[in-house]
């Protein structure tokens, strides 16, 4: 696993091989995560923390942008090694703690085989959410991080903006592979794409993403005109 300083002293972006986490620490040395990479990845996060010369145990929440394994399967182990509370929309939820099936998407037939690739990570084990979160809730980090839902890719897809710091997490609603475009795997295109458009006009300085390298300069700039480029269904 690797990982890349974004914002020096605050934000870090933790790389696995597929998929990806953000480490946020604010000023009095509390440590949030936004997704938590893929079951069998606690030990590397906590690896990665410890070189960064942050102590796990300040780790104090886990906020999950939706309920792909990739993005949740470590949460349940670090949650109960350190304590954070695990945040997720009211939606994805039930997915999370494994009372419901993980919706199925509606693949377009290039997104076939990236699919089937995406399924050798292993499944993500049932996981608590003590917080259900709905859009425009306000959580404690980042100067006040305000949950944006962004349903398409799934019901309870969230976005979190930090307004303060101009930062935005898209999860896999927007992806920057090669450019910036819609994440793919999404349960309803049409709802994806008005996500996204929705996220694109908070008009962040940066933006993190839940497949493909952070932008951090021209940002609003590239995120408006992608937005502009999809097609409009009808």
């Amino acid at each position: 696993m690797d990982f890349v300083e974004i914002l020096p002293g605050r934000l870090h972006q933790l790389r696995f091989p597929i998929g990806q986490a953000y480490l946020w620490q604010d000023a009095d040395g509390s440590l949030t995560l936004v997704d938590a990479g893929h079951a069998g990845r606690a030990a590397d996060v906590e690896g990665a923390l410890r070189s960064l010369g942050r102590d796990p145990e300040r780790l104090e929440r886990i906020v999950l942008t939706h309920c792909h394994r990739d993005h949740v399967g470590a949460a349940e182990e670090l949650a109960g090694r350190w304590g954070a509370r695990v945040a997720a929309h009211r939606l994805d939820a039930p997915v999370i703690r494994g009372e419901r099936p993980v919706p199925e998407p509606v693949l377009l037939d290039w997104e076939v085989p990236l699919y089937r690739h995406g399924l050798a990570v292993p499944e993500a084990p049932p996981t608590r959410v003590d917080r259900e979160v709905e859009d425009g809730d306000v959580l404690p980090f980042g100067g006040g991080a305000v949950v944006v839902h962004a349903p398409g890719h799934t019901p309870g897809s969230i976005g979190v903006h930090l307004p303060e710091y101009g930062v935005l997490f898209t999860g896999d609603c927007v992806a920057a592979v090669e450019r910036v475009m819609p994440g793919v795997f999404n349960t309803d295109r049409g709802q994806a794409l008005a996500s996204f458009r929705r996220l694109a006009a908070l008009e962040p300085a940066v933006a993190c993403f839940g497949h493909g390298d952070p932008l951090t300069r021209n940002t609003a700039a590239a995120l408006l005109a992608a937005a502009a480029a999809e097609p409009v269904l009808p």
